[in-house]
């Protein structure tokens, strides 16, 4: 086989990546040295619109707050005592478990659970599912 010449592709020169010979200038470190400079003219400071003006975010907060205080009632409507009832009964009525109604409207049975205890938020579409399978209103 015949040989090639690798030519190009790498450097192999070394290379400081370090400090090198650019010097950087001295910044100083207290407000002392920073007025110094300032006058000077070697440091040029400007104020900047709002800096620092963050109060709105924590104000907010405490109108928040009031305004669920004076609000009337934050709960959630339950399901009726008399729509548990009513599906607790046609449901042991045709024999069926929790677990074999909630198979049958494609439903967890913790939907079932909490719609017999009274403790779900009403879907109209889950008690029309409940109505279907059960037979009843």
């Amino acid at each position: 086989m015949p040989q090639r010449a690798v030519t190009g592709g790498q450097d192999w020169g070394s290379v400081n990546v370090g400090s090198g010979s650019i010097r950087k200038k001295a910044v100083p470190k207290t407000a002392a040295g920073i007025d110094a400079a300032k006058k000077a003219g070697l440091i040029a400071t400007e104020r900047r619109y709002g800096a620092g003006g963050n109060s709105s975010a924590h104000s907010g907060a405490n109108i928040n707050a009031r305004k669920l205080e004076e609000s009337e009632d934050l709960k959630h409507s339950k399901v009726d005592k008399s729509l548990s009832k009513a599906i607790m009964q046609a449901r042991t009525a045709k024999k069926k478990t929790q677990k074999e109604l909630a198979t049958m409207i494609n439903e967890k049975i913790q939907v079932v659970q909490e719609y017999e205890s009274g403790k779900a938020i009403p879907n109209g579409a889950i008690i029309g599912k409940i109505e279907r399978a059960l037979g009843c209103k």
